[in-house]
């Protein structure tokens, strides 16, 4: 074997596990990309959309509520704020279960145990705000 065979074959090892290493990470990139690219693409190709521009429609919208204008200082209620920090709160903490779900096998019956506690904890809280009214729109 010569040096520039040998040194060939070792660049084509690293750039096939490079390959193997990043091919699903940019076979989401680009499912993520064309998921918000259908959708857009449907919006302007499918039938039923508003063509025109109503002075309804060009009024500023947050969270729920359409405002008049710019001027008007309407105050939100606080549903609106709690709705969002509750969003927030449980997302979070359903992003600490992947890593424990993919190290699960891993961790035997202590991982199990520690997911039921965190599972459990997860669902009291769940039935406080339940309990307390936060999860109704008034």
């Amino acid at each position: 074997m010569r040096t520039g065979e040998g040194a060939r074959f070792r660049a084509e090892e690293v750039a096939r596990r490079m390959l193997s290493d990043w091919l699903p990470i940019l076979f989401y990139a680009l499912f993520a990309a064309a998921i918000p690219a259908t959708m857009i693409a449907a919006s302007f190709l499918l039938p039923g959309r508003p063509r025109t521009r109503t002075s309804q429609r060009m009024l500023p919208f947050e969270s729920g509520v359409s405002e008049g204008s710019p001027s008007q200082q309407r105050r939100f209620t606080v549903s609106f704020y709690l709705t969002a920090m509750l969003f927030i709160l449980f997302d979070i903490e359903i992003v600490f279960l992947y890593p424990l779900a993919v190290q699960l096998n891993a961790l035997g019956w202590f991982g199990l145990a520690e997911f039921l506690v965190f599972i459990g904890i997860l669902g009291v809280a769940y039935v406080y705000i339940w309990r307390k009214g936060a999860l109704e729109w008034h």
